[in-house]
């Protein structure tokens, strides 16, 4: 079936955005064979549903700003009861930002490219730092970033809509196609030579030539739509979506129910057996739980754990225990552990990579790639767009 494309206004006065009718249907859910956290591949079912054209951009996530007053978690101030023993002069909002590295480094850390950004909001994603060389100096078309899940949620809401699940955003970005494939668009990287979308071109993290010119976000829209008719799905910015993260996809609950607006209608996908089997996901695709150095204000957790998830015999307990749960049970159990080890922030899954993808290290710009990250977290490679489920 082919997707139908409208022109709709959420309520409150929401900005405009065009949405797509993507079609209900089965399809094979993520991959064997590249992260493990991809894995095991399984069948999903998800219900019809509408899908934004492109991700929010800045002029519309403006509008709503304006519309509401929103603060988001960015522009807030912090608490200092949260970071006790910082220096007050340390407690100032912002977010993380990319700081491009002067030269080759090992790619096992990444506070070698990542750095707080004091004052780093959607406004400026950069705060008081310069952005690096070949962003644009006007991002009103491009997607808005510095976002967390709590500010994608509210924006979500006033516009009459909500985020993906993981399940409809892969099977969107997947666009229709009839077999699986590497790539959204088939199984070669570049067909005829030809960059499909905004991601890393170069060597991270030091160099980069740009995709078509973009070094860092680029307007939406400026790479061929998918089957479904729809945008930047892979590349230019990870998205959230509204499901936890999960160290590996867990079919038999993820397959129970039809997927539909808050995920499998039978059973949620269920949760890891431990915060250790959670999967780093290589942490330069997204600084998962990052906040700043040991001392300033801190939020980051242990880094450099292997990019590896053990099989792990609570598996069968956990899914017995989830299947017994109530819905507040379920969801309880997901959010905690979906948090990283020494946390209670939990974290949810991006889809489609970033500008920040590179083959050499995050080979992330597929629609079975997934990462982690705190629901807290804004970064200048997130953003989302807005889903909204058919009557």
């Amino acid at each position: 079936m082919e997707a139908s494309l409208e022109t709709t206004t959420g309520d409150a006065g929401a900005a405009p955005s065009r949405m797509v009718a993507v079609p209900g249907g089965r399809y094979l859910m993520g991959s064997d064979a590249f992260y493990p956290e991809e894995g095991p591949m399984h069948e999903v079912d998800v219900a019809g549903f509408e899908l934004d054209e492109h991700p929010v951009t800045v002029a519309q996530f403006c509008a709503f700003v304006e519309a509401t007053g929103y603060v988001t978690v960015a522009e807030r101030p912090l608490d200092p009861a949260d970071f006790p023993g910082a220096d007050p002069a340390d407690l100032v909002p912002g977010g993380l930002v990319f700081v491009p590295a002067s030269g080759p480094v090992p790619l096992d850390n990444w506070r070698q490219w990542w750095a707080w950004g004091p004052n780093a909001s959607w406004r400026e994603p950069f705060g008081d730092g310069a952005r690096p060389a070949g962003w644009a100096d006007a991002l009103d078309e491009h997607p808005v970033t510095q976002v967390s899940f709590e500010d994608a949620q509210a924006y979500a809401a006033w516009a009459g809509k909500r985020l993906p699940s993981e399940e409809e955003w892969e099977y969107a970005a997947r666009g229709g196609a009839t077999e699986q494939t590497i790539y959204a668009w088939g199984d070669e990287v570049r067909p005829g030579g030809q960059v499909m979308a905004n991601s890393w071109q170069g060597r991270f993290p030091y160099l980069n030539t740009g995709a078509e010119g973009w070094r860092g976000t680029a307007p939406v829209g400026s790479f061929a739509p998918n089957g479904y008719g729809l945008v930047d799905m892979i590349g230019n910015v990870w998205e959230w979506t509204s499901s936890y993260f999960t160290a590996r996809h867990e079919p038999v609950a993820a397959a129970a129910g039809t997927v539909g607006t808050t995920g499998a209608t039978g059973a949620e996908p269920a949760a890891p057996a431990s915060a250790d089997e959670a999967c780093d996901c290589g942490c330069g695709c997204s600084p998962s739980d990052a906040g700043r150095d040991l001392a300033a204000p801190t939020t980051a957790s242990a880094v450099g754990r292997a990019d590896r998830t053990r099989a792990s015999a609570a598996d069968a307990e956990r899914e017995v225990r989830l299947r017994a749960a109530s819905d507040a049970e379920r969801e309880a159990l997901q959010r905690a552990a979906s948090a990283e080890p020494g946390s209670r922030m939990p974290r949810r899954a991006l889809k489609g990579g970033s500008h920040l993808c590179a083959p050499e290290y995050c080979l992330r710009y597929r629609p079975a790639a997934r990462s982690p990250q705190a629901d807290d977290t804004a970064t200048t490679h997130i953003g989302f767009r807005c889903a909204r489920s058919l009557a």
